[in-house]
């Protein structure tokens, strides 16, 4: 399987998620910003996290407006499969390829740290190989992971299934960790090809980090 990744100046983690798909036994291309192509043969495109163009404007806003961000476009428009992780969930939202917006935390400080996340809904490829109500730990890194959408737009979201994960207490408790409306942690967009989430999987892979429960949601892709 081949994994295009993209690199804005700023991102932090496209090798971390380089490594990840790669451990899965994918071929892993990391796409330059100014590129104007994602490669032909992708078969999942992943936009990792950072501080795309260090977030001088809003988190994601500039990336939004990168050369290769109109390839991402046509892809997604034509099923392809992408992923966004923490900034690149940030960039999904300023792109429009997934509703809803991300404000500060409400803590106002930047939170770094494993937490524990409730999955959701499983009726999609992302989250395939977990089950409902499944009690996941996966870092979260982000000082912008407060999601937000308006009541119309929440209300479509409940009623497609769109909204993946949510963050929770060891006990599958819901708590309020961001801020963030409902406690969501990941959506995906309608057509469900498009998946966004601000905590970071790639870096739950091996024992040695602490959590291997990142490993199936990646997984979920190779199916």
């Amino acid at each position: 399987m081949k994994i295009s990744v993209l690199q804005f100046p700023g991102t932090n983690c496209e090798y971390d998620a380089k490594y990840a798909f790669e451990q899965l036994g994918c071929v892993v291309e990391i796409i330059w910003h100014k590129e104007k192509n994602i490669p032909a043969d992708t078969d999942l495109l992943v936009i990792p996290g950072g501080f795309s163009y260090g977030d001088y404007l809003r988190s994601g806003a500039i990336a939004r407006f990168a050369n290769v961000m109109d390839s991402v476009q046509a892809y997604a428009a034509n099923g392809g499969k992408v992923l966004g992780i923490c900034n690149g969930f940030q960039i999904l939202l300023e792109a429009g390829l997934l509703p809803g917006a991300m404000k500060r935390n409400d803590s106002l400080h930047f939170i770094s740290k494993y937490h524990t996340l409730k999955v959701i809904n499983t009726d999609n490829k992302f989250l395939s190989l977990m089950k409902k109500d499944q009690v996941v730990n996966i870092p979260v890194a982000h000082h912008d992971g407060n999601y937000y959408i308006d009541d119309a737009g929440l209300k479509e979201l409940e009623e497609n299934n769109q909204i993946l994960l949510k963050y929770c207490d060891k006990d599958g408790n819901l708590v309020n960790m961001n801020g963030s409306l409902l406690n969501i942690a990941g959506i995906c967009n309608k057509e469900r090809n498009v998946f966004g989430l601000m905590p970071h999987p790639e870096r739950a892979i091996e024992e040695l980090l602490g959590s291997v429960d990142g490993v199936n949601m990646l997984k979920g892709f190779l199916q």
